[in-house]
């Protein structure tokens, strides 16, 4: 009987989804286009088959979300998925790494806006394309546990939003695993993007603290929406691991590329 309700209550729900979007077809959470159906199997080639994972994106801006190629599953670095030349396959900072794209374009314009609590949509919207690319290579690493990484709580309080959250919320109801906050940051920093690129490593160098309860034994998808240096995602690692975690991959929407300064000036702005 129990069962038998929870599929009803499924059901009214698809029902009810059906209706609205037939009074107000769904729009494109980054151009504001009415979607036109974009089929899963072309949000990217790693799709795993009968996915029906929902992207509130146009045909046209998973296009250019997309466009940059593989990259090394091991820095994260554009130039393909093998191991790419900036790291040889030696990247010690995290297990292995999985990114929606370069930061530029499109990209970095949507990443600027799931920064602010208006911009949630896009975060989810961009974690399930994420998602979708890259299922079957973070099912390999069998993640138990997806882990954000952490504001200084008068900054979250600020902002209003941390994007990190929002995109790890996205992925765990989509890949049905736990998301939990197992890290904290002991003391506020200097933003990044206010520093010169190279102190920036410095700055968050043992920041992070992790609750050892919740962690040990655990392989953990840490999330966050852009990396740069990859200081940050270092320290929240080292934490884990410290705390005793199995294994410590990483999912993130961007990557700075080496040689993008610019861009990487610009990450974590405007406020």
């Amino acid at each position: 009987m129990k069962r038998g309700w929870s599929w009803l209550e499924r059901q009214r729900g698809a029902w009810a989804g059906t209706a609205i979007d037939l009074l107000f077809p769904p729009r494109c959470v980054l151009c504001h286009r009415e979607e036109d159906g974009t089929p899963p199997a072309e949000a990217g080639p790693d799709v795993l088959p009968g996915n029906e994972c929902p992207v509130p994106l146009c045909r046209g801006c998973v296009g250019e979300l997309t466009a940059g190629g593989p990259r090394c599953l091991r820095c994260g670095q554009s130039g393909g998925a093998e191991p790419c030349r900036a790291c040889r396959g030696q990247c010690r900072d995290w297990d292995g790494i999985v990114v929606l794209g370069g930061y530029g374009g499109l990209l970095r314009q949507a990443v600027l806006r799931a920064k602010h609590p208006r911009g949630e949509d896009v975060s989810a919207a961009l974690a399930s394309l994420l998602l979708l690319r890259h299922a079957e290579i973070i099912a390999s690493w069998s993640p138990d546990v997806i882990v954000p990484v952490p504001m200084y709580w008068w900054r979250r309080v600020v902002r209003g939003t941390n994007a990190a959250e929002v995109i790890a919320g996205q992925l765990g109801r989509l890949a049905g695993l736990p998301v939990r906050r197992l890290l904290r940051r002991t003391r506020p920093t200097v933003m990044q993007n206010r520093l010169p690129f190279g102190e920036r490593r410095a700055n968050v160098r043992d920041v992070f603290g992790s609750r050892q309860r919740g962690v040990a034994g655990m392989r953990v998808l840490l999330v966050d929406d852009v990396v740069t240096t990859g200081g940050t995602l270092s320290g929240c690692r080292r934490a884990l691991s410290t705390a005793g975690a199995a294994a410590v991959h990483v999912a993130v929407l961007a990557r700075a590329d080496h040689g993008g300064d610019d861009g990487e000036e610009r990450a974590d702005a405007p406020e």
